[in-house]
């Protein structure tokens, strides 16, 4: 036997004496089936691996990968079935980004505003006994403000159990939260997190299946939700889930799946939705929308004036904060001309508001509300008063007398790409990847705080655009000198990734002392986070740039070559930061996505 399948097999049945005593009874109980399952699995794929050759550079990989798995399991010590369940099972699989409890401390509704609404909801979760309520209104209504509250009323509501909320958001950044795939797993983490009886039978289910969190959302939601929830001890108080903002995920099919098989789902004990979006046709299309079985609040048919009640508390709030109660340079009727002109638009608010409180000078915010309140009152309908606000701020930010023709299309490169990224970036790691300076992309975004979130610190991710609806303003309602095509961005960012790789991988990139050793448990310096996204995402944004060509019978030619010169030379030195990062398995998936795109690789 080699000398590691060797140690694997020691280190098993002495991890199996050591908790004799534990599994036979004294540890907790309800743990038992599943420490018996994670050995019996571990010592079947010990024997496997036995019988085939051990010179395989697959084998030596899978063993390295067992061991790893054992010490995970012999340092969990089956305390907590929810840590094993998450690192062994779901892995990256949860969009930690995307709970609830993740969300910015600042998010949610002011204080005082959306009472009303709120209080709806929470009466609805307590004792109505329809399963699903849906919020639905337009873009820029408060819908996710609304979620996050209340995810936050609901987990400190002794009549209800909440069992976690969702948030997809196309501007956030991170791919992960527009997927779809990812909702069942995460809700299933926080819910692993808040019921240890959930967390007991979502491990012995995980025990059934193999790869569950990575399935299609069909096959995920009995093993991950249903079953589990199923499995739970009788209890009056009803368990809630959250899932906001279902417009912005990619694949409207297998969502309506997903809200299908929710509405069906039967159980003894009471488990609710609360479930938001935009009244988009593929989301009416589905069950949910059927009021003879589900609760619907349309946004946009509440009462305008309790709306605009609301917006004004936010407004003269968010004034009174910045300028500690004490400024002189606004009075109560501007207060009002941007509360008819929000036109019960909490996002043009919003963006108003930091357009306004931008500069430090009370003379510069004056003069930001005069243009506010003159320049956007020529919009008719709300979303073309959204619009108006948007082109302030970018006119402000692209005006020929504060920026040339060079900076404002670094400047569009800058949004594009921000636009365009599939995981939260830092400004060092944007900057790494576009060759600018940080300084020089923080000067680029200065004028665009109200729309755009720049962390104070390079390294800090969060880099992204407030609000899903200047994205598409950009894309394809703003000024021809300030629109964005959606390819931009893409095509830039897979030219950074290939170029980036080309310049910092190299043989031995994790710096490790023996290619005998395990991957070190935290990711070495050497790897850096744009590095880390150049691997990850290339392939993704060389296949969106051919499908978001004007010419269909495209494929990227232009890639061929840069892909033949620059990514096979790397393939090993990028197949090894792969494996640091513990995503070896997407691999064979992005050469796929890439040589849909490319010759080179077909």
């Amino acid at each position: 036997m080699p000398a590691d399948c060797l140690a694997l097999t020691v280190k098993l049945s002495s991890f199996q004496a050591s908790n004799t005593n534990y599994i036979s009874g004294n540890g907790h109980a309800t743990n038992n089936n599943w420490a018996i399952n994670i050995i019996r699995i571990v010592k079947e794929q010990v024997r496997n691996l036995e019988r085939i050759s051990c010179n395989n550079t697959h084998t030596v990989h899978r063993r390295r990968y067992l061991l790893e798995q054992l010490r995970l399991v012999r340092t969990f010590r089956f305390r907590s079935v929810d840590v094993l369940t998450l690192k062994l099972v779901l892995g990256d699989r949860v969009a930690f980004e995307a709970a609830d409890d993740t969300q910015p401390s600042a998010a949610g509704c002011m204080i005082g505003t959306r009472t009303r609404v709120l209080t709806k909801f929470i009466k609805w979760a307590i004792n109505d006994s329809k399963r699903i309520s849906w919020l639905t209104g337009m873009a820029g209504t408060g819908k996710s403000s609304i979620a996050l509250t209340l995810c936050r009323m609901l987990r400190n509501e002794p009549a209800v159990f909440f069992g976690g909320g969702f948030f997809c958001s196309r501007s956030s950044g991170s791919i992960a939260q527009t997927d779809v795939r990812r909702i069942i797993p995460t809700l299933a983490r926080i819910m692993a997190g808040n019921s240890s009886e959930f967390a007991t039978a979502l491990a012995v289910e995980l025990c059934k299946a193999d790869r569950i969190a990575f399935k299609p959302v069909r096959e995920q939601i009995e093993p991950l939700l249903f079953r589990p929830l199923s499995a739970l001890s009788r209890t009056s108080r009803p368990i809630v889930f959250v899932i906001d903002a279902l417009d912005e995920l990619r694949d409207g099919s297998e969502l309506a799946q997903l809200l299908g098989l929710i509405a069906d789902f039967q159980t003894e004990i009471s488990v609710k939705f609360i479930l938001t979006s935009r009244p988009e046709m593929h989301i009416r299309g589905t069950p949910i929308s059927n009021p003879d079985h589900n609760t619907i609040l349309k946004l946009h048919s509440i009462d305008p004036v309790e709306v605009k009640q609301d917006i004004c508390r936010y407004i003269e709030g968010t004034l009174v904060e910045a300028t500690n109660g004490s400024a002189t340079w606004y009075t109560s009727a501007d207060v009002g001309a941007l509360v008819e002109l929000s036109d019960c638009l909490f996002i043009f608010a919003s963006t108003a508001i930091k357009y306004v409180l931008d500069p430090d000078d009370d003379v510069a915010r004056s003069a930001r509300l005069r243009r506010a309140t003159s320049t956007v009152a020529q919009g008719t309908a709300a979303t073309a008063r959204l619009d108006a606000m948007y082109e302030l701020v970018v006119t402000g930010a692209s005006d020929c007398k504060n920026i040339d023709t060079e900076e404002l299309e670094e400047l569009k490169s800058i949004l594009a790409c921000i636009l365009a990224s599939r995981s939260p970036l830092t400004v060092q790691a944007l900057a790494e990847l576009v060759k600018l300076e940080p300084g020089i992309l923080r000067s680029s975004l200065r004028r665009l705080h109200a729309v755009v979130h720049v962390p104070d610190d390079n390294e800090e991710p969060g880099l992204h655009t407030v609000h899903a609806s200047f994205g598409d303003y950009l894309f394809g309602r703003a000024s021809n000198h300030i629109r964005i095509s959606r390819s931009l961005g893409h095509s830039i960012l897979a030219r950074a990734c290939l170029d980036l790789m080309s310049k910092d991988l190299r043989f031995n990139v994790s710096q490790s002392a023996s290619s005998y050793q395990p991957n070190r448990s935290t990711k070495p310096d050497s790897i850096t986070l744009s590095l880390e996204y150049a691997c990850l995402h290339w392939a993704h944004h060389i296949d969106t740039t051919s499908t978001c060509s004007n010419d269909p019978a495209s494929k990227a030619p232009s890639f061929d070559m840069e892909i033949g010169q620059i990514f096979r030379p790397k393939f090993l030195s990028w197949l090894e930061v792969l494996s640091i990062l513990r995503k070896v398995g997407m691999a064979s998936g992005l050469l796929l996505i890439a040589g849909s795109a490319v010759s080179c690789l077909s």
